[in-house]
């Protein structure tokens, strides 16, 4: 009986999509870097600058964050200023997070990232949008079928 050929690491997707996130992920870290934001940080801010005040559960929803990941993330950007936790009156176990004046002056100062990023993957902005669409059809393709 023949045996399947050992398949090639450059021939797998999820080695071509781990490598662009690495590769994506570092590109963005020396960008923020001078803003005092972690890569993860900026993707809280950015849920805030989008939607405005939401729960830690929502945060780790919409970030595929547990709680072990995000209450860290979430009290470094508290401690910088950026955001506010606050327990809600209704449920004292809900937290909901907050932008600050300085975190809402950051979205400014992060106008130009996206430039940056664009430029770094050699794309026109509508090849990366296209791009961008056609890997969140493939990650939801992969949770429906786990």
């Amino acid at each position: 009986m023949p045996t399947a050929p050992t398949p090639l690491l450059d021939e797998q997707i999820c080695f071509a999509l781990y490598s662009a996130s690495r590769a994506l992920t570092a590109r963005y870290r020396d960008l923020l870097e001078p803003l005092g934001v972690t890569y993860p940080q900026y993707l809280v801010l950015l849920v805030l600058w989008e939607e405005g005040p939401v729960t830690v559960g929502y945060l780790g929803d919409r970030l595929n964050l547990d709680s072990g990941t995000l209450s860290p993330l979430l009290r470094r950007l508290e401690t910088s200023g950026h955001v506010t936790r606050t327990r809600t009156p209704g449920d004292e176990r809900v937290v909901e997070v907050s932008l600050t004046a300085s975190g809402s002056e950051l979205r400014g100062a992060t106008a130009s990232i996206q430039d940056g990023i664009c430029q770094a993957t050699g794309l026109d902005p509508e090849a990366l949008r296209s791009l961008q669409q056609q890997i969140a059809t493939v990650a939801a393709h992969v949770r429906q079928a786990a």
